[in-house]
C-alpha cells in the first residue's frame, strides 16, 4: 500500500482512515474493551492538583486514548461500547470518542513498539515526581532552541516548565484550568496570545480533544516554527502529522507513566527537519 498524503486536519485524517487509506477498513475492526478513568495527582512539593479524565478504547493489541474535560463524557458511555465496530466510533458526535477511536486504529495498524523511526525512551522506576521529571526532560530534549527563545507551552505541566527553562528557553505557559505555575508565574488562557509571541511551540495531546490542535498546527506551518507534541492522548494521531506541521513527538501510549511506579516505555519521533538530540530520560 502506498503512503497516503499527509493530512492537514484531524477531520481529514479521520476521513482518510474511514476510506481505508491507512490500512484495513475500520468497520472490520471492533472494540474489545473500553473504560473511563478519573485520575487526580499532586506532585511532592506542589500545591497544584491535576484532575484528568480519560477514555480508553482497546482494539486488538493497542489502546486508543483521549483525555477530556469534566462532564464532557459520562462513565456509562463505556457500558455498550465493547464489540462495536470502529467505524461507528470514528463517526461519533463526541470529539473525545472520535479521537480515542482514531488513536486506537492508528496504533493498531502501526504500533509504536514496532515503529522503526521511533526512539524508545525508558522512564525509570520511581516516584511520580521522579518519573514526571524524566518524562518532561525527554520532551524538552526534542526542542532545539537558542538561549532566550520563547516557547509557548500549551497545556501546563510544572516539571515541563522547569525543563524548558533548564534548556535556556523562556516559557510562555497557557492552560484553560491553571492560573499560575508552581513558581507563581502567570498562566495565560489565551492561546493566540502565546502563539503570537512564540519561537517554538510545545503542545499536549489534550489539544486534540478540545479542538485546538488544528489551529496550532496551522499556525506553526504558516510561521515556519517548530511544534513539539507530548501525547498521552492521541499519540498515534499526532504521529500522522509528522512532518506535516509536527516537528517532533514524545508519544506515551497506555499505560501512562502516572499509573505505574515501574519502568515504562515512551517513543520519541523527529521529522527530518527537527533537530536531533541525544539526551534520554534517565
Amino acid at each position: 500500500m502506498s503512503h497516503p498524503p499527509k493530512p492537514h486536519t484531524v477531520a481529514e485524517l479521520t476521513e482518510a482512515v474511514l476510506a481505508g487509506a491507512y490500512g484495513p477498513d475500520p468497520k472490520d475492526l471492533s472494540v474489545t474493551s473500553a473504560f473511563w478513568l478519573y485520575h487526580t495527582t499532586r506532585l511532592a512539593g506542589s500545591q497544584v492538583t491535576y484532575h484528568n479524565h480519560y477514555l480508553l478504547v482497546r482494539v486488538g493489541r493497542s489502546f486508543g486514548a483521549c483525555s477530556f474535560e469534566a462532564g464532557e463524557l459520562a462513565p456509562d458511555f463505556c457500558e455498550n461500547v465493547s464489540g462495536t465496530a470502529l467505524d461507528k466510533l470514528l463517526r461519533d458526535e463526541s470529539t473525545p470518542v472520535r479521537v480515542a477511536a482514531l488513536d486506537a486504529y492508528l496504533a493498531e495498524v502501526r504500533p509504536h513498539r514496532d515503529a522503526t523511526d521511533a526512539e524508545r525512551v525508558t522512564l525509570p522506576t520511581g516516584t511520580p515526581l521522579e518519573r514526571a521529571q524524566a518524562r518532561d526532560a525527554s520532551i524538552a530534549g526534542l526542542l532545539d532552541i537558542e538561549p532566550g527563545s520563547k516557547v509557548a507551552l500549551i497545556g501546563v505541566v510544572n516539571p515541563l516548565v522547569a525543563a524548558i527553562r533548564d534548556r535556556g528557553g523562556v516559557c510562555l505557559p497557557c492552560d484553560l484550568n491553571l492560573r499560575t505555575t508552581q513558581w507563581g508565574e502567570q498562566v495565560s488562557d489565551d492561546m493566540t496570545e502565546v502563539l503570537g509571541a512564540a519561537d517554538a511551540v510545545v503542545a499536549t495531546g489534550m489539544t486534540l480533544s478540545n479542538g485546538t490542535f488544528d489551529l496550532i498546527l496551522e499556525h506553526c506551518r504558516e510561521q515556519g516554527i517548530p511544534l513539539v507534541v507530548y501525547a498521552q492522548t492521541g499519540s498515534a494521531v499526532a504521529r500522522a502529522f509528522l512532518p506535516a506541521g509536527v516537528s517532533a513527538l514524545n508519544a506515551e501510549p497506555f499505560p501512562f507513566s502516572q499509573f505505574s511506579a515501574d519502568a515504562t516505555p515512551m517513543y520519541r519521533y523527529r521529522s527530518a527537519a527537527a533537530a536531533s538530540s541525544e539526551g534520554e530520560a534517565a
